[in-house]
């Protein structure tokens, strides 16, 4: 037997928090030494932070994660443990996303992405240049003691006391031609994929699938780490953190974990995989050997070895992921802005109810998996909590009536509550906010702000010389109402250093139906990057847990409505669009999958569900989602920031991009119009 002790880390990282970001990852380091881990993978550009956009290219960025990159590299001497760290790095005035292996107080090698991603949110090219396979140089690095040492870099892999090491980096793994590859023909024991791969529905299998089969085509061991949280805003890493050989996942951790940091380790035999190597017919090394030779290494498996810990089981249904990816988002944006909680305009209806579920699913979470004391300290509230919450905090293992009690405790800090109605609001709503808020916990407040509203449209009345009317002044009369809302939530979250949540989601996005300034308004939106069809149906499988559907009772009752005309009009969003689920489709059609209106109108009308529907009513919608689509995309450039969930994504800012003025696929829609006679 030839047994290692492979650990992958998965840890929640911030751009440019050059403290914060090794002290996050020497926490790692000293739990892989205290468990004799001895290879261990940290994520994708871990020292610096993925996110760092345009700082990449700035000196003093570089030269900090290298001064972070050395303090790593010290941590190893005298140490039977080998890292691979990633971090920006220039060589010949070019800058590479790259991945140092580093053992016994020097560093072993760097290898260069080879492959960067530049689709959607992925930026890559911007910042760094792919390195070219198959290429190797020596560069001189300072070591801390000042003295200058020839580093091999490039498509290189490691023989460290006679087992084989190589890398691939994210992206590497998901193209045709993997390095991975290359790295088999070289005859590797082990491939690490250290990853800052961001979260997607359902993308977890696909990481999985294969990071499982290139250990299989490939006859290694291999471990893959991913970032964890949301690390800069817009984008949340699931912290993925596999670890397969031959084909079998034999290490996985936790996903959206709340912790600084998740470990995974797994003992592996290496004579498996060679034997396996010998046995496939189809394998055939190249004899001719090029890297880095460290064989005088020791590893801390010289030592007996640790058992093993349990496969985790990280499949989750959509609905699951979205929870989880939501709350860690929610968390993460509100410590790392050192902001002190939420503030909401609840109205009653889908989406501000789908987001203040969303804050207490927050600390549901929290709680569950960190404890009392360690969430209410990494939230940013331990200056602030109340008596009420020190004796909640007390009780180390709390129950399910203590878990119930401490959650409504915590949201009455974290999440103000205000119903701001008209004479065009309803009783039903302010009952639907009403009962959901104090079923959760929050706190709220009502305000009726009829007399904003008046005094605007009086203003306005002796501007223009003429009274408005909802004959003439449809649209107006409806966003003032919206508008004078976003004052006074502002001032709230002002006063009390809080995030104002923006309640609108991906189908309003689409066609522009939210008012800028209005219910816009707001330093986050977390349900921008979900349709509203989603929303619906994920607030109805809220059901299954009695809280929710206590708290939404009301809200089970209404249908989707604005309610900004007056209430004998009887506005619906459906009536003032189209059906959801169509708009769904429709925008699915037309923008993941770039169809022109006539190819969309034919996908709708070949549709089992609209066949009956007509001809006319369907080009009627396709006609309306296509002309509000190009006429809103200056709203959705200003909305506040979303989170990534899927390709779906409209955020132009972190996945579709639109030109703020475009003719509107005018020409198609007229001539669809006339090869339909209509």
């Amino acid at each position: 037997m030839l047994v290692l002790r492979v650990a992958a880390a998965a840890i929640n990282q911030t751009p440019l928090d050059w403290a914060g970001n090794l002290r996050r990852i020497n926490a790692v380091i000293d739990e892989a030494l205290d468990g004799r881990v001895d290879i261990l993978c940290l994520p994708e550009l871990c020292i610096t932070g993925y996110g760092c956009e345009d700082a990449f290219f700035s000196l003093s960025t570089r030269h900090q994660a290298l001064a972070s990159l050395a303090e790593i590299v010290e941590r190893t001497r005298d140490k039977n443990i080998v890292i691979a760290v990633g971090f920006p790095f220039v060589i010949q005035k070019t800058l590479y996303n790259c991945v140092a292996l580093v053992a016994d107080g020097r560093i072993l090698g760097i290898v260069p992405k080879q492959n960067l991603a530049s689709d959607g949110l992925h930026y890559e090219p911007r910042w760094f240049k792919p390195w070219p396979a198959g290429t190797r140089v020596t560069v001189p690095i300072k070591n801390s003691n000042g003295a200058v040492l020839d580093i091999h870099v490039g498509d290189i892999i490691f023989d460290i006391r006679g087992f084989k090491i190589g890398i691939e980096i994210c992206e590497d793994a998901w193209v045709a031609e993997r390095p991975g590859a290359s790295l088999a023909k070289r005859g590797v024991d082990i491939i690490l994929n250290p990853s800052a791969s961001h979260f997607a529905f359902g993308k977890n299998e696909v990481r999985k699938s294969f990071v499982i089969e290139g250990s299989r085509a490939f006859h290694c061991t291999y471990v893959y780490a991913n970032l964890l949280g949301n690390e800069s805003g817009r984008v949340i890493f699931d912290g993925d953190t596999l670890v397969a050989q031959n084909g079998k996942l034999v290490a996985s951790g936790p996903r959206f974990s709340f912790k600084d940091h998740i470990l995974t380790t797994a003992n592996v035999d290496i004579s498996k995989t060679r034997t396996a190597q010998m046995v496939n017919g189809a394998f055939r090394p190249e004899l001719e050997w090029e890297g880095v030779n460290c064989r005088d290494h020791r590893f801390a498996s010289d030592q007996p070895i640790l058992e093993d810990k349990e496969i985790v089981d990280t499949k989750m249904t959509k609905f699951e992921e979205f929870e989880r990816a939501a709350s860690l988002g929610l968390f993460d944006y509100m410590r790392k802005s050192q902001s002190k909680g939420f503030v909401l305009s609840l109205s009653g209806g889908a989406d501000s109810s789908a987001c203040a579920c969303l804050i207490r699913k927050t600390i549901e979470n929290g709680l569950a998996e960190l404890g009392p004391l360690e969430f209410v300290t990494r939230s940013g509230f331990i200056v602030d909590i109340d008596a009420d919450v020190q004796n909640c905090i007390q009780i180390l293992e709390p129950d399910e009536e203590h878990k119930v009690c401490f959650t409504k405790v915590i949201l009455s800090h974290w999440l103000t509550c205000i119903y701001q109605g008209t004479e065009n609001s309803s009783q039903a709503t302010l009952d639907s906010a009403e009962t959901l808020a104090n079923g959760l916990g929050a706190q709220f407040n009502v305000w009726n702000v009829d007399d904003l509203v008046a005094a605007y449209v009086l203003r306005v009345e002796k501007a223009l010389g003429r009274s408005l009317s909802w004959d003439t002044d449809d649209i107006p009369l409806q966003n003032i109402q919206a508008r004078v809302r976003s004052p006074g939530v502002w001032m709230i979250a002002n006063i009390k250093r809080a995030l104002l949540i923006s309640t609108s989601n991906r189908s309003e996005a689409a066609v522009g139906y939210a008012t800028m300034d209005g219910d816009t308004s707001g330093s986050l939106s977390p349900i921008a990057g979900v349709d509203k069809q989603f929303v619906l149906e994920w607030l109805l499988h809220l059901k299954d847990e009695s809280v929710y559907w206590k708290a939404l009772e009301d809200y089970y009752k209404l249908e989707p409505t604005a309610e900004l005309r007056p209430l004998d009009q009887n506005q619906k969003d459906e009536d003032d669009l189209m059906p959801y689920p169509v708009l769904e489709l429709i925008e699915e059609c037309a923008i993941r999958d770039k169809m022109s209106p006539a190819e969309v109108f034919q996908n709708i009308i070949w549709n089992p569900t609209y066949t009956d529907v007509g001809a006319k009513k369907v080009f009627e919608w396709v006609e309306k989602f296509f002309k509000l689509w190009s006429r809103n995309q200056w709203k959705r450039e200003r909305y506040a920031p979303s989170f990534h969930y899927d390709d779906e994504n409209l955020d132009p800012r972190s996945w579709c991009r639109w030109p703020i003025l475009s003719g509107g696929m005018a020409q198609d829609l007229e001539q669809l119009k006339k090869a339909l006679q209509l």
